[in-house]
């Protein structure tokens, strides 16, 4: 039986509430009064220009990391490697910004943006390649990577691309020299941190949407991922797809990583990726794994992560409180996908618990 598209909405909204709800508990372990910290989390964003907008700057990163999830995990290959992806995509902007400073911002400003999808891509493609030649677990691979990419920005922020003035003052934070100015996302509305970057993933959502179900190419890659052997029978390449998605999806999260140092840092800092790499997961998986889906899931949990540091100064309830309520509400959603994929599983667990017993037939009732 196939799930309504209502049927999944009001499981996704039943699994947010849900994670509030055991949330709430801890919220008044911790001695806090869970109405006031839940009306800081989900109100205090909406009330002012300054909250909506910067929900939609952290939505950006979201839905670019999350659209490229969206074509990994369609293509039947799953991508844990955002975030290593998304330091890899800002190191190699940084670095092409840093190396033509006096490059017109219209040549400029799309090198660096091209430089972070080619450097996320590559990094990428390596567990592609290793899944599909070498039969490698891309879930090894990639978180293995994850920490392979941030050690080597750590390295570099330390070493040859650090800023002058950290040698010069020693003021103990890893960073590069400011970027060109001209390479810099402008304000998408004056006043405020929201960029152009959140137009422009909205821009590539739709082409994703396009990509996947409207060409040849996209229709191939999701055959794989519904079907290995039929797609391979069917004269696909099943490797070279596979290769190919997570190269898609590592320059999806690249370009995430640059356009956060172009529109937000102007620089690039140790510890840009912000967990956004695995957030991104969870967006796309709210949002269906459909690109167009990912846009108001990105936006959902943009404001749920400034909702949540809105939570802690109300309350002033531990960080880890609040880090964990945030990991309850991706635990939940993902859980939910149960539902989603067999929507008769609650019926049939309902359905056993509910189901009355049998009364024990007499010996007189035995027939003959």
């Amino acid at each position: 039986m196939k799930q309504s598209i209502w049927g999944k909405i009001l499981i996704l909204i039943g699994a947010v509430v849900g994670a509030l709800l055991v949330g709430a508990l801890l919220l008044l372990i911790a001695g806090a009064n869970p109405l006031v910290a839940y009306r800081a989390m989900l109100i205090g964003p909406l009330s002012s220009r300054y909250g909506i907008t910067e929900a939609l700057v952290k939505a950006t990163p979201l839905l670019l990391v999350g659209l490229g999830i969206v074509i990994a995990f369609r293509s039947g290959i799953l991508n844990i490697g955002g975030e290593g992806q998304m330091v890899i995509g800002a190191l190699a902007g940084s670095a092409c910004a840093l190396a033509l400073p006096d490059l017109p911002g219209i040549l400029l400003l799309p090198m660096t943006l091209l430089s972070s999808f080619l450097a996320g891509a590559v990094w990428g493609g390596i567990p592609g390649w290793l899944k599909a030649r070498l039969s490698v677990n891309e879930i090894l691979s990639t978180i293995m990577l994850n920490s392979i990419a941030l050690q080597l920005v750590t390295f570099m922020l330390r070493g040859p691309l650090i800023d002058p003035q950290e040698i010069a003052y020693g003021t103990g934070f890893p960073q590069t020299a400011q970027l060109p100015e001209q390479s810099w996302l402008p304000r998408l509305i004056p006043r405020t941190r929201l960029h152009w970057g959140f137009v422009v993933a909205l821009l590539l959502a739709g082409l994703v949407y396009v990509f996947l179900w409207r060409t040849s190419l996209g229709y191939r890659m999701r055959a794989v991922g519904a079907q290995k052997e039929a797609a391979r029978y069917g004269g696909i390449q099943v490797e070279n797809s596979l290769v190919l998605a997570m190269a898609l999806s590592g320059g999806f999260a690249g370009l995430a990583g640059m356009v956060e140092v172009l529109g937000i840092h102007h620089r690039l800092l140790d510890g840009i990726s912000a967990g956004y790499g695995f957030s991104g997961i969870v967006a796309a998986l709210f949002g269906q794994l459909h690109p167009l889906g990912t846009i108001p899931a990105a936006i959902l949990f943009g404001a749920l992560t400034l909702g949540a540091d809105m939570m802690q100064r109300a309350v002033e309830v531990p960080a880890a409180i609040v880090l964990t309520i945030q990991g309850l509400v991706v635990l939940f959603v993902v859980g939910s996908d149960v539902l989603m994929r067999r929507p008769d599983f609650l019926k049939r667990l309902l359905g056993k618990r509910m189901m009355p017993i049998p009364e024990e037939t007499s010996q007189e009732e035995v027939p003959s």
